[in-house]
């Protein structure tokens, strides 16, 4: 019985790299983990936001995580992923370097309060303490802006004539 209590208490993560850094994202709001593949580029649409592919028939706008925290640039390799989200009310990409497991971490393991070097401390809602290391555990609720998660939704419902989206 103490265990069953004791799971139901676990934090269940998709844990991501960005250059060094470990991310992970709640479970529940990834819908699957797909291969890079070469986006549609969107005019007029801020740097982080990298353009639009399409998923099965579906207009899915990608963010570039490392442009959205402020990281460097990195080349596209092997191992990029695009994570595909629930945000709100928006299904979005998010690539990342690669994806390294999913994870059950006991809610004893995750702080809460923390600082953060190098990511907006308002994406973060905590750090969970793990045998890899510090995972910073990120809220995709304020990946984004409702302003800009509602420019997204935009775009995915109503993609540009100029841009030849190609399944």
């Amino acid at each position: 019985m103490a265990r069953a209590d004791q799971n139901e208490h676990d934090e269940h993560l998709v844990v991501c790299v960005l250059g060094d850094e470990l991310y992970a994202l709640d479970i529940a709001v990834v819908k699957e983990i797909i291969a890079w593949e070469p986006v549609t580029r969107v005019p007029r649409v801020q740097g982080w936001a990298q353009g639009i592919i399409n998923l099965r028939g579906n207009i899915i706008p990608v963010v570039d995580l490392r442009k959205r925290f402020g990281l460097p640039e990195a080349e596209i390799g092997r191992e990029t992923r695009v994570v595909v989200v629930e945000m709100g009310q928006i299904v979005v990409g998010l690539v990342v370097d690669g994806v390294t497991e999913v994870l059950r971490v006991p809610s004893s393991q995750v702080e809460s309060s923390v600082l953060t070097a190098g990511v907006d401390a308002g994406f973060v809602r905590g750090v969970a303490k793990t045998d890899r290391g510090l995972v910073l555990l990120l809220d995709v609720d304020r990946l984004l802006s409702d302003k800009e998660q509602g420019v997204l939704k935009s775009i995915a419902d109503n993609p540009p004539a100029d841009t030849a989206v190609e399944g």
